[in-house]
């Protein structure tokens, strides 16, 4: 039998793929904030990149509901209701928990030992670096569902996280991390001991707690410099 020859990816579609997953890292790391314009010109001018490509990318962020995209008024961080960042956060508690019941019947070793690592890092970019912080606590939900063996479920919920992430950016207050992180490891404890309910228990109390720090802030930065964001993100 022939093995099928993988074309390899064209110099646009890495391109295309670098540009999409800076941008994407800056919106869950909240450097890029709700409302915050994104320009073609100056996209393109920071990645290197045509502006073919960078509508290529707005659209596909657009689709995953990280950018709102008007006919003449062009792209923007999307803004999510109320309404919907409360429909988000209910529609990630289902999900998440048929991700820890699924993976309290198969969970392994190595499976805790890769959560465990997850873990530390949290902890070491929570003494130094916020950004980092930020996304890390995002990934481990990315990661537990990674490891349920359930790909569709897995790419729902890489969705309902990084726009989580948006909405907190939006409308959440300020929270010590090390609550995340030991509620984190709450969850490991309850899936090493293959206790599916005290598994979900945990998640629910740790995303319900997540859920009520989304009080509308009272601060706004209408001079922000996306130029200079956007280099931080371009390499």
């Amino acid at each position: 039998m022939n093995t099928p020859i993988r074309k390899p990816k064209s110099a646009a579609g890495t391109r295309s793929d670098s540009v999409y997953a800076g941008l994407r890292r800056a919106i869950i790391e909240q450097a890029l904030m709700p409302g915050d314009k994104l320009t073609e010109d100056v996209i393109g001018e920071r990645f290197g990149v045509s502006r073919t490509i960078v509508r290529t990318v707005l659209a596909r962020l657009h689709a995953e509901g990280l950018v709102d995209m008007q006919p003449n008024k062009g792209a923007a961080i999307a803004q999510p209701s109320l309404s919907e960042a409360q429909d988000v956060f209910e529609t990630r508690m289902c999900l998440e928990r048929q991700v820890l019941v699924r993976l309290a019947e198969k969970v392994t070793s190595d499976d805790i030992e890769r959560l465990q690592r997850h873990v530390h890092l949290e902890t070491k970019a929570n003494a130094h670096d916020g950004p980092a912080a930020i996304r890390l606590a995002g990934e481990f939900h990315i990661l537990l569902a990674s490891l349920s063996g359930n790909g569709v479920l897995a790419r729902y919920v890489d969705e309902v996280v990084s726009r989580c992430s948006l909405i907190l950016a939006l409308y959440g207050r300020p929270h010590s991390s090390d609550c995340s992180i030991h509620e984190h490891q709450q969850i490991i404890d309850a899936l090493q001991s293959r206790n599916s309910q005290a598994a979900i228990d945990a998640m629910d109390h740790h995303l319900k707690a997540v859920s009520d720090r989304a009080l509308l802030s009272s601060t706004s930065d209408k001079h922000r410099d996306i130029r200079s964001i956007l280099d931080r993100y371009a390499s």
